[in-house]
This record gives structure tokens, sequence and C-alpha cells, in this order.
């Protein structure tokens, strides 16, 4: 695999981070169960730098899904490998995603958390890739759309490299 190209700069990132936190600050404003589930492992960068820019009350949880198996490729079947551990019943529940690819993950977290009668399910994903989406979903804050491009870097990997980097680059996988 070559050296990532960067694609969105750790600057331009860090800005629409900034934006998106004052956002979900001024919605969420007047209300203190605002649960924040990152979705692992991708998410977990971006997490933690909007949940520190966020100006109200917030508890943060985690999930885990799989849905590619141990290729690069998403089969759509999603499955669960870790479930959130508090009890979101009645709260404000915003899933926090790395990517939205085929739209397949997110639906499927969806109704998942719904199905813990949280008082609302919003999203909030780094960055989209909508030509890709196989399914319909909403995307309620959305930090990027981009191609069709495999990237890496603010918590996105290939094979696990590249997760840790500062922006977000675009890879040539190996096959």
């Amino acid at each position: 695999m070559t050296l990532p190209v960067v694609l969105i700069s750790e600057e331009e990132i860090q800005t629409r981070v900034g934006e998106l936190a004052e956002q979900l600050s001024t919605d969420y404003g007047e209300t203190d169960d605002l649960v924040l589930v990152g979705v692992l492992k991708g998410s977990f960068i971006f997490l933690a730098d909007l949940s520190r820019r966020l100006t109200i009350p917030r508890t943060i949880e985690f999930i885990a899904v799989s849905s590619y198996g141990s290729n690069s490729t998403s089969t759509g079947a999603v499955r669960l490998v870790m479930d959130v551990r508090g009890n979101i019943e009645g709260k404000h529940v915003l899933i926090v995603e790395d990517i939205v690819d085929t739209g397949h993950t997110l639906k499927y977290l969806i109704g998942m958390l719904e199905s813990h009668r949280p008082a609302s399910v919003k999203t909030c994903a780094l960055v989209r890739k909508a030509e890709r989406a196989e399914v319909e979903v909403q995307t309620d804050y959305l930090g990027f759309d981009i191609g069709d491009e495999w990237v890496v870097g603010y918590g996105l990997d290939y094979a696990e490299k590249n997760r840790t980097l500062p922006y977000i680059g675009i890879v040539t996988p190996d096959d």
C-alpha cells in the first residue's frame, strides 16, 4: 500500500468538528439526557474530539458491529459484536459513526437502538460515500461527503493500518 494522499486536512477536520459540536450543542441544548453512541473502532477519534467540544451535558456509550468479515468488501450482513452497556431508554441517542458507505450498518444500528426505546435516535457521521448507498438511511449531521475512494486516518483504517493519522487520506489497497 502506498502512502495516503491527503483528501481532508487536519485543519479542515477540526474546523468541521467544531461546527458540528456547535450545531449539536444548539440542537440538544434543552436536554440533559444526550447519549453519544460511538461505533467502534472507527469513530473513537471523531467521538473524542466531538465530545470535548460540546457545551452540553452528555454521556458516552460504545457499540461494535462487523459488516466486512475478513476482506475489504462489505457483505451487507451486519453482526452485533458489542451492545451498549448503559440504559438508553427515554434518552436522546446520537449514533457517532466514522463512515457511511452502503448504509447497511447505520440502518441496522438505528433499528437496533430504537428497540431500547430511546426518546430519539439521530446520526452523525464523519464522512459519507453517497454514491455507494445501497439502502436509504438518514444522516442527520455530516462532516464530509466524499467520493468512492478507500480512505484512512482520523479513525478510518485499512487492515488496521493508518487509523491514527490526523487527516483523512486516500489509499490504494493491495489486493
